[in-house]
């Protein structure tokens, strides 16, 4: 039965696949990878002679069209990136809703994660938590989700690389330097690191050792908000929402709602940013 798996893959060492794994990308038509030349590393080890075909973020949206019509004559496919789950934070998001969008199955083949194997690793609690994946690298949305981590209640994992590990463990403590973290760096690696501690400690210790590898990092949830925190974390975000140029009554309503703060606290913080000018 014609059908698309979704393949985790290992993220470093070779024996985190599963037996299941393998026979699918075995018996499989063809294998769309992220890189091809990764993969067939990898199918190599495995003795896995199945057709490789590209599939990644610049040829995706054509791709998708060119999937479906290969489930349409019947043959099943497996899509794998170069290293651990597709879609997250790995192409795949596109063609996986085409292919749902034209009928046909979607069988996911769990395996390994490097969002899972750092969460539970960190000794930061997992649940609940929020994944962020690669936080845009500057401007008004990098702000706000900043803003959205200092304020989450909960643990917070992200991918980061490591020529940019320092700059986002110094911007995160910048108001909470004291809140716990956990970078997990080469993980399944032979250098597998876990380093913890609090941000303004691990930024320092990275910012004189150096980065290498691949990097995830586990942020401890912030503390039950007083009325001042909220209102920190509500100034930061709002200000960021009006330097953009929100209208202050939408500025409050995304504020209040991203953050829980009552309506009329957060339409009380745009306000000031403001001037006190009001609204009409």
């Amino acid at each position: 039965m014609a059908c698309l798996y979704i393949v985790s893959t290992p993220i470093g060492n070779l024996g985190d696949f599963s037996h299941r794994a393998v026979e699918v990308l075995r018996e499989a038509d063809r294998i769309l990878a992220e890189d091809t030349r990764r993969t067939g590393i990898l199918c190599r080890a495995y003795e896995i002679e199945t057709r490789l075909v590209s599939a990644h973020e610049h040829n995706e949206a054509a791709r998708a069209e060119q999937v479906v019509a290969w489930l349409e004559a019947g043959e099943s496919l497996a899509l794998v990136t170069d290293a651990g789950t597709p879609v997250l934070s790995d192409p795949g998001a596109r063609l996986v809703e085409r292919v749902v969008e034209a009928g046909h199955r979607v069988v996911p083949i769990p395996g390994a994660s490097a969002l899972l194997a750092a969460l539970v690793g960190a000794g930061l609690g997992g649940e609940p938590f929020t994944f962020f994946g690669f936080l845009p690298r500057s401007g008004r949305e990098r702000k706000e989700r900043l803003a959205e981590i200092e304020a989450l209640p909960h643990t917070a994992v992200l991918y980061e690389s490591p020529e940019r590990l320092v700059k986002l463990l110094e911007e995160l403590g910048t108001s909470s330097g004291e809140r716990r973290v956990a970078v997990a760096r080469e993980l399944t690696k032979v250098h597998e690191e876990f380093r913890r501690g609090t941000l303004a400690e691990v930024a320092d210790y990275y910012r004189e050792a150096g980065v290498k590898g691949e990097v995830v990092v586990v942020v401890e949830g912030a503390a039950p908000p007083s009325a001042e925190v909220d209102a920190e974390a509500g100034a930061a975000l709002a200000g960021a929402l009006l330097a953009d140029g929100g209208r202050p009554s939408v500025v409050a309503r995304e504020v209040s709602r991203r953050l829980g703060i009552p309506r009329n606290q957060a339409y009380e913080i745009v306000q000031k940013l403001k001037g006190g000018a009001g609204e009409s």
